[in-house]
């Protein structure tokens, strides 16, 4: 299965949609997305996670780059997961504690950055 990302803008935020699964051939895309946004200066990211079918460690690191990138620059980036196969991709690896992540894009918008 490959990946679709789309990135809309809503109020100061840019949502970035992703669709279908990430590893190793699909991340890529993924990364291009991100690093293209951060590079025209939108810095206040929200990932919309939730259908996404399946993520590995590249997809993983796809994200912990751009949040790196994003910090270093005064931004941020949350993630949206309502899926606990996802999210236990996360609890494994601690990363729960160094990304924002919430249940429902409505959530993620609410929250002040």
């Amino acid at each position: 299965m490959d990946v679709s990302v789309t990135s809309r803008v809503v109020g100061d935020r840019t949502v970035v949609d992703v669709t279908g699964e990430i590893d190793v051939y699909t991340a890529p895309a993924l990364r291009e997305e991100l690093a293209s946004l951060i590079d025209r200066e939108h810095t206040d990211l929200v990932v919309d996670l939730t259908a996404v079918k399946f993520m590995d460690s590249t997809g993983l690191g796809v994200l912990v780059g751009a949040l790196k990138k994003v910090r270093t620059i005064g931004g941020d980036l949350r993630l949206v997961i309502d899926q606990e196969k996802i999210l236990k991709v996360f609890r494994i690896t601690a990363l729960t504690q160094v990304f924002t992540i919430h249940a429902s894009i409505d959530e993620a918008l609410a929250e002040q950055g």
